[in-house]
């Protein structure tokens, strides 16, 4: 075997001394043997269960020849678009196609095809009319019964029908996917494997006993209403403990989903994290592949989320019940980190989806499994919520222990409303005094708790209470560490008036974000079904939508309306939300008014009180009329910052004019 990687050519498969292999494991990114890429955890736990399996990276899909490289596999083909739904990996949230792609050698793109899973599927279909077609990854996982689809814009069937596959394995897939590789391997037909959990599969006779059957795809194409009911038959049924079959007709032919696999316990994540994996990109790709250097030193240590946060598709895919590894097969992991060459020093990261999640969100999760009609955080935390960093803490000190360790950074996210209802603060101030590199990244979003309602996200006090005992801790200690907002722009509930508040905050504390993640409405989420339907599924009330591309530039340019080129449409939007007294020369105001433009009155006495508290508010308590937080902020920032924070200069407006002229020829 080259270095431990399993093969990824026949050459390569015949110096191993294979005839023939079990599996052809078909992916759409770059093999790497690491356990952050999920085709690296499913080959070697099959592996581990005694399976011979070959890697198809990136085939060339106009060729049905590129999958038969390894002739035909003896149990079946598996199949995934890669760490990434493909189309997500392709396009920015406006539809234009990214330039590179981190999961490709080098980087390139145009290395595999949009809605990869279907392509690939297809492809084998073409020379294998009967071989089995095990799909997965995020791409089957997310797209496994109906869901709309945001290129193009309509609601799409289970993928399970369109990709020719005979079984979907959804979530994670350890257990399921060897359950399946059994059973094949016993002679079993897969048109028999119809009681895996974990597994979706299509069939003319379902049970539909101790099931519930969701509208059939004629319905949900006709009605929006019924789609946004049906999806949330699926959110209250991800649980693996009280999860029901569903069933979603199609004409006569039924898709199936059975209840999602059980949890894995702290001993089997040891073990799946322990196979042999090279932790390195396959050898033969000279120019490396980009992917591998946000996680070449970061730390797994936890998988699901009970965060709930409604445009995320966590749970999903991973669950709501919070698995963990134990303390000893993370210390061996980063010793042996330690010994790479290219170790500096630096861990850069200790987490999972929530960092600071360590156990189920209550005890009776393992046994009963999680509330199906309720959050575990939201709107406010459950009062049978276990808020407990001990374990977390007590990881954190042995791994900044370690020979050779310099620092242990935090880099995949805090709760901060569950760090809140901790009632030690041993996590805080550690998290302050060791794992901070200058800036901690937090995702607040919004200011608007009517948009935060509708995100899952706890209300915008809770992040100020947050970011005033962030900021005494720092003063106490003598740090100069910054909070750095993650913020985003058009999710639905979010009318101009709200992304104007929005804006407000940003001016008050000083800084213009250099980024904002637009709403990107992506395949099983509750906010992607709001953005479809126009209803809430939770409620089935009516929620506000930006669906429009240029009212969706305009909420993006007010969050960075320093930026010149953002003038015009921060005009527009501020006349559009009769916020035209943010247009003039006060230091309140977002930008100038144009020559010869007439400036509104000036804010009354009363609309300033409420302006100051709102930012006394969003900072912490104020000193000489100026937040700590702001001052900061404005420190952070630097010379650039400070020259940005004063309205466009007239040379600036012309700049911005000609860029926009300049736009509109293209």
């Amino acid at each position: 075997m080259m270095g431990g990687f399993l093969p990824v050519s026949r050459e390569e498969m015949v110096k191993l001394g294979w005839k023939q292999p079990d599996f052809v494991y078909v992916i759409g990114d770059a093999y790497v043997d690491h356990p952050s890429f999920g085709h690296a955890i499913i080959s070697r736990v099959l592996e581990n269960a005694g399976y011979k399996v070959a890697i198809c990276s990136q085939p060339d899909w106009k060729n049905p020849d590129s999958v038969n490289i390894f002739g035909t596999p003896r149990l079946a083909y598996l199949v995934s678009a890669g760490n990434m739904d493909s189309m997500v990996n392709h396009y920015s949230v406006g539809k234009h196609r990214r330039k590179t792609d981190a999961y490709t050698p080098g980087g390139v793109t145009g290395k595999r095809p949009d809605y990869a899973a279907v392509v690939y599927c297809n492809l084998i279909r073409q020379t294998h009319k009967d071989i089995p077609i095990i799909l997965g990854g995020i791409e089957g996982s997310l797209r496994r019964l109906a869901h709309y689809d945001y290129w193009s814009d309509k609601l799409k069937r289970s993928i399970l029908l369109d990709s020719q596959a005979d079984l979907i394995s959804y979530g994670m897939g350890e257990r399921s996917i060897v359950e399946i590789a059994d059973a094949l391997n016993s002679g079993l037909s897969v048109r028999d494997l119809t009681f895996i959990d974990g597994t979706v599969y299509k069939t003319t006779s379902p049970d539909f006993e101790d099931a519930i059957t969701l509208p059939s795809f004629d319905e949900l194409r006709k009605n929006k209403r019924r789609y946004a009911e049906s999806f949330y038959q699926q959110y209250i049924n991800t649980d693996p403990f009280t999860a029901k079959r569903l069933i979603e007709p199609y004409g006569r032919e039924y898709v199936v989903q059975n209840p999602p696999q059980k949890p894995l316990s702290t001993q089997e994540m040891d073990a799946v994290y322990a196979l042999p994996y090279q932790n390195a990109p396959h050898p033969s790709y000279q120019q490396g592949v980009p992917a591998i250097a946000e996680v070449q030193f970061s730390l797994v240590s936890n998988r699901g989320c009970f965060g709930g946060c409604s445009f995320c598709a966590l749970t999903f895919h991973q669950g709501r019940i919070v698995q963990t590894r134990s303390h000893e097969s993370i210390l061996a992991e980063a010793e042996a980190m330690t010994k790479h060459p290219d170790f500096k020093g630096y861990i850069h990261d200790v987490g999972g989806p929530t960092a600071n999640f360590r156990h189920p969100a209550c005890e009776k999760q393992l046994k009963h499994g999680v509330c199906p009609a309720k959050q575990c955080l939201f709107p406010s935390p459950c009062k049978n919520l276990r808020a407990d960093h001990e374990d977390y803490v007590n990881l954190l000190r042995k791994l900044r222990s370690l020979p050779k360790v310099k620092k242990v950074f935090i880099r995949s996210g805090i709760r901060f409303d569950y760090l809140l209802a901790d009632k030690d603060n041993a996590f805080l101030k550690e998290l302050v005094e060791h794992h901070v590199s200058g800036q901690l990244k937090v995702a607040p979003e919004h200011v608007s708790d009517q948009v935060l309602k509708y995100m899952g996200k706890p209300r915008h006090a809770v992040y100020q209470s947050f970011c005033r005992r962030y900021e005494r801790l720092n003063e106490k200690l003598g740090k100069k560490q910054y909070l750095v907002p993650y913020l985003m722009s058009s999710h639905p509930g979010c009318s101009l008036k709200e992304a104007v508040e929005l804006a407000e905050y940003v001016r008050d504390l000083g800084y213009m974000p250099e980024q904002v993640q637009d709403f990107y409405p992506t395949p099983s989420t509750l906010s992607t079904v709001m953005y479809y339907t126009g209803l809430d599924p939770r409620t089935m009330e009516p929620v506000y939508v930006p669906t429009d591309p240029h009212e969706k530039a305009m909420q993006r340019a007010l969050i960075q309306y320093r930026d010149p080129k953002n003038y015009a449409l921060i005009h527009e939007a501020l006349e559009k939300a009769g916020r035209t007294d943010l247009i003039g020369y006060d230091k309140h105001c977002l930008i100038r008014p144009r020559k010869g433009e007439k400036v509104a009155a000036a804010p009354t006495q009363n609309t300033r009180k409420r302006q100051a508290t709102g930012r006394k508010a969003n900072t912490s308590a104020a000193k000489n009329g100026k937040s700590r937080t702001a001052k900061r902020a404005a420190s952070t920032a630097g010379r650039a910052a400070k020259k940005a924070v004063a309205p466009p200069t007239a040379s600036q407006l012309a700049a911005a004019e000609r860029y926009l002229k300049k736009r509109k020829k293209k």
